[in-house]
């Protein structure tokens, strides 16, 4: 399965592909941005699958260094998948999922239906 996009009339979403390297920079967050932006996507969505384990672990500094990035480039991001595991584990991790999905630019939904569900 390789990326593809999400066209509706409130955005436009660039989906990547759940096969594929990990996620696990800041470049590798940087050519995501850029992929959106080459495609004029407002969004992009990364499957959980795709995310480097260490992303899950705040206090390495790594989901803020990638979320920062969208946050510059003025791009939504939207995490898909289950990590209620992640969740179970971290309360700050909790905390931090929460506030994201309270705003405009940054959310963590369980699966594709919830991501289309979105953007109607």
């Amino acid at each position: 399965m390789s990326d593809n996009l999400i066209v509706t009339e409130i955005a436009t979403v660039y989906v990547c592909a759940t096969p594929g390297a990990l996620i696990s920079s800041e470049r590798d967050a940087l050519d995501i941005v850029g992929e959106a932006m080459a495609h004029n996507a407002a969004w992009v969505a990364i499957p959980v699958a795709r995310l480097d384990p260490r992303f899950f672990d705040l206090s390495g500094g790594l989901a803020g260094a990638i979320v920062q990035k969208f946050v510059n480039y003025q791009i939504g991001l939207a995490i898909v998948g289950d990590i209620s595991l992640h969740i179970a584990q971290s309360e700050p991790l909790a905390a931090f999922v929460r506030e994201s999905n309270r705003g405009k630019h940054i959310w963590f939904l369980e699966d594709e239906a919830a991501l289309r569900a979105k953007f109607g």
